[in-house]
């Protein structure tokens, strides 16, 4: 039996700016196609004709071996620039923009600002509440300060290296949440219960949890060939951290196969938080 071929694509996001808007278009819309593998680029900050030309240097470097057209997610604006790069590049060009704007125009009956770069007003609060999130997060990461946990908006709990500390992290930098985390240690084990000051707060606690095999392929790069790290203490650290958050009856999701926003868009659910304020 002949085996199957895996398809390789190249894959652009180009943007006038930093290019996260194309990226998570064209990562959303990329990630349908999961038997296909996408080599991609981004390439930000395009705002004039030389750097649009620039740009298709970078493409034909990057395929002029290639059979299959490369696939093009474009936020630029100007539309100058756009047709530039979409009439040069022998590309599959999404004007990620067009296909929203246009139709958008046409039902409210006003035209966009076609501004480079635009975002709905800047929210100096919001800003700044996600900079003192960040702070918080930093100084009451991994059980570093137990006091004043109260002040925390969340606590995630969980064992070592399932990923508590990343979430927190993004929770505070997206949203403004202030995020602090514990870890269970095996101290909580031997008294088989959490420590009496996560249980006096529980209500804003949540857990994180992971399958033990990915837990020791992850502490394994961090202390190779460590008991910490061994398969069997990972399946006792994990079975005994599901056991303490069971018994407390506290909420606590599986990191194992699911990525970090889409725990945190779970923890959001969970305690209503109004996700567009920022």
């Amino acid at each position: 039996m002949l085996e199957k071929k895996i398809q390789k694509r190249k894959a652009f996001f180009i943007s006038d700016k930093t290019g996260i808007t194309a990226e998570m278009l064209g990562h959303s819309i990329l990630s349908q196609f999961d038997e296909i593998i996408f080599i991609e680029k981004t390439i930000p900050f395009i705002d004039n004709e030389e750097k649009a030309f620039n740009a298709l240097d970078t493409i034909y470097e990057m395929t002029r071996d290639d059979t299959d057209k490369p696939i093009i997610f474009s936020t630029l604006v100007d539309k100058n620039i756009s047709k530039i790069i979409q009439n040069k590049s022998n590309a599959i060009f999404l004007d990620c923009f067009q296909i929203f704007i246009a139709p958008l125009e046409k039902e409210l009956g006003v035209s966009s600002s076609h501004s480079i770069g635009k975002v709905r007003s800047v929210n100096n609060t919001g800003y700044f509440k996600r900079i003192e999130a960040v702070n918080f997060a930093l100084q009451y990461d991994d059980g570093q300060v137990s006091r004043d946990l109260s002040k925390a908006d969340i606590i995630l709990i969980g064992v070592s290296r399932c990923g508590k500390t990343p979430t927190c992290l993004f929770l505070a930098m997206q949203y403004g949440i202030k995020a602090a985390n514990y870890p269970i240690i095996p101290e909580d084990f031997l008294n088989d219960r959490l420590p009496e000051f996560i249980i006096k707060i529980k209500n804003k606690v949540f857990g994180l949890s992971i399958d033990p095999q990915q837990l020791s392929q992850i502490r394994e790069k961090r202390r190779p060939n460590s008991e910490y790290a061994s398969y069997s203490n990972c399946i006792f650290e994990t079975q005994s951290a599901n056991k303490l958050m069971n018994k407390e009856k506290i909420t606590f999701f599986d990191m194992t196969n699911q990525s970090i926003e889409e725990i945190s868009s779970q923890i959001l659910q969970n305690i209503n938080w109004n996700r567009n304020q920022f």
